[in-house]
């Protein structure tokens, strides 16, 4: 009797913190359900529509964030560079490429809870699209980092991992039809303080 009562209690701990532990992995992974990646970038495009699956219902009620709607606009995360290593605070990145179309878009450097990174500076560490100098085929180019740069500069400081956060407002790309032909921009990693 006792045998049987303590092999439920293990089957039932096994079911439930496995249950529990897949759950947190597939909220917790970039690639997760119902996600689109173009380049080293990521996107959930059904995340604030009624269609949306139930992990992302989730992602949203876990992060606390207010998702955009279909029609206005779509969130990229980047967590990895071209080379396929972990973005991090204390490198140095550039972002160079051409932006879809959008009235309005935004760029910041996040922590693992997706909230700004805190720079210690009255600078913020966000970029937005009228904000920037563009090249002559109006293409951007952005110095990430902890030391000034020419140009475009998003700051940051601190070491640990880092996210960089694309927001486009009212743009084409947020419908379905509009995702095949998007091209963002790359993240290449220029050097790291030791």
């Amino acid at each position: 009797m006792l045998k049987n009562a303590f092999l439920t209690l293990l089957s039932l701990a096994i079911a439930v913190g496995g249950g529990g532990a897949s759950v947190w992995y597939a909220l917790k992974l970039q690639d997760g359900v119902g996600a689109i990646r173009i380049g080293q970038w990521t996107a959930f495009p059904d995340i604030g529509t009624p269609t949306a699956d139930p992990y992302s219902k989730a992602r949203v009620a876990r992060e606390g964030v207010l998702a955009l709607g279909q029609a206005e606009g779509l969130s990229f995360i980047a967590e990895r560079d071209s080379g396929g290593e972990q973005l991090k605070r204390q490198c140095a990145y550039k972002i160079a490429g051409g932006f879809p179309t959008a009235r309005f878009w935004t760029l910041y450097a996040a922590d693992q809870s997706l909230g700004v990174v805190e720079t210690g500076t009255p600078r913020p560490a966000a970029l937005q699209s009228y904000q920037v100098l563009r090249q002559a085929d109006n293409s951007v180019v952005i110095s990430v980092g902890s030391r000034p740069a020419p140009g475009n500069w998003l700051l940051t400081s601190g070491a640990g991992k880092m996210y960089l956060v694309l927001t486009f407002y009212d743009t084409p790309i947020a419908s379905s039809t509009g995702l095949s032909d998007v091209t963002l921009p790359q993240i290449q990693k220029v050097g790291c303080n030791a």
